[in-house]
């Protein structure tokens, strides 16, 4: 079904983050949003077709007002739909106990190692139904859209068997053709060592090699595979070996790295040429050079440290080291359970040092890299996606000078108007 062209009009402001398609935004352009004011978008077909000053726009379409939807966006801001590059959507259950037992002093390795974190979560993701877990998904999805994000990645991990893995991705799988979120898939098989390996977790290493990751490939469920390399999880050897075995299969690989301790893990991105290696609370510097020489897509997720009471990331000396940085949620019943990329471009500003221009890089067209989409989404350029975000902003500055307030206004996704006056459309 075809759509009416829409015409965004007299915005105060038009972010269009143009001139990073090609490549993720470095150093000091990640701070160069290109802005243009009294802007507007004309949108047709699902993609962007003209972006510039109202005056010009509206004598270049003035014969075709009356076929399109006019949108005034006056006295707010126009910028590319939210992109969230790494997320943990499709699980089930839920650990608020574990927040009351780090509040009185537990590490989150001290609850994985009794039985919590991960494992609680993959017990109750194995025992939901393929139904169950669609349905609570879903309703993630559509807090994430009315929260402005139109992309996001989804890893499997809380099954930890071959056939549980398989079902969190088939999920998603499903809620890519059904939702209108995009959905980028990434297999985690290499979440965590499960209970049953513990004495064996080398067994398990290759159950991931020779069986899972195949399969994860014959059936089409995954564009990444990622692997969490931490002391007492996957060894670094360990890591290598499994997203080797990915990528020889087509899988591009990513890494939980040094979240925890200094482990080697953006070392080990940068020797293999990792599409991102995410956390980096503990990177050495070392490997945060390494990862910059190699266009390695640092991912930071303010939110997880914050909730997990630790040192945050130094976003601000990863930019100054030219590694490029992209910002999300990670998404989790465990360490982050947000939806609110809004909110995580507050915290990447009040609590890593970034600039409010930084964080919207981060969260739009560096954020499409890290999962491999900055060619067609992540900002408002001619030939791109349709996915646009307006907000209840006069300037881009209020987005991170108002802390823990969703702007979302409208949210317009690959042509089609889905939140309208901050409600789902449905």
């Amino acid at each position: 079904m075809s759509l009416n062209p829409i015409f965004i009009r007299n915005a105060n402001e038009v972010i269009t983050l143009k001139g990073g398609s090609s490549a993720p935004v470095t150093g000091s352009n990640m701070k160069k949003l290109h802005v243009i004011n009294n802007g507007s978008i004309w949108l047709e077909d699902g993609k962007i077709k003209a972006v510039g000053d109202d005056e010009e726009l509206l004598h270049q379409y003035k014969n075709r007002l009356h076929e399109s939807t006019v949108i005034n966006a006056q006295g707010k801001i126009v910028m590319p739909g939210l992109v969230d590059p790494h997320t943990h959507l499709v699980y089930a259950g839920s650990r608020e106990n574990e927040f009351t037992r780090r509040l009185h002093g537990s590490s989150y390795m001290e609850i994985m190692n009794a039985g919590g974190g991960i494992h609680a979560t993959t017990k109750a993701t194995r025992e939901a139904s393929f139904e169950q877990l669609y349905i609570e998904s879903k309703k993630r999805l559509d807090a994430f859209l009315l929260h402005g994000v139109t992309t996001v990645e989804a890893k499997s991990g809380y099954g930890l068997t071959v056939e549980s893995e398989l079902k969190q991705l088939e999920v998603a799988k499903e809620l890519n053709k059904s939702h209108s979120i995009d959905i980028v898939s990434t297999f985690m098989g290499a979440h965590a060592i499960p209970a049953h390996y513990k004495k064996a977790p080398e067994k398990y290493v290759e159950l991931i090699i020779d069986e899972m990751i195949p399969k994860v490939v014959e059936r089409k469920l995954a564009q990444f595979n990622d692997v969490f390399c931490e002391k007492g999880v996957f060894s670094p050897q360990q890591s290598r070996r499994i997203l080797l075995a990915g990528f020889n299969h087509g899988l591009l690989p990513k890494i939980h790295a040094d979240e925890i301790e200094p482990y080697g893990g953006a070392e080990l991105a940068a020797e293999i040429g990792a599409v991102s290696a995410d956390h980096l609370l503990r990177a050495s510097e070392k490997g945060l050079r390494m990862m910059a020489e190699n266009g390695v897509m640092g991912v930071l997720l303010p939110g997880t440290a914050l909730f997990l009471m630790t040192e945050c990331a130094n976003g601000r000396n990863m930019i100054d080291l030219g590694v490029p940085i992209a910002i999300s949620t990670d998404c989790n019943p465990g360490s982050s359970p947000t939806v609110s990329m809004p909110l995580m471009m507050n915290f990447a500003c009040l609590t890593m040092g970034m600039t409010p221009e930084e964080a919207i890089t981060s969260s739009t067209i560096n954020a499409a890299h890290a999962i491999k989409c900055g060619h067609e989404i992540g900002s408002l350029e001619v030939g791109k996606k349709a996915d646009v975000l307006i907000l209840y902003a006069a300037n881009y500055r209020q987005l991170q000078y108002h802390y823990g307030v969703n702007h979302t206004d409208t949210v317009i996704k690959a042509g089609k108007v889905v939140v309208k006056d901050g409600k789902l459309l449905r």
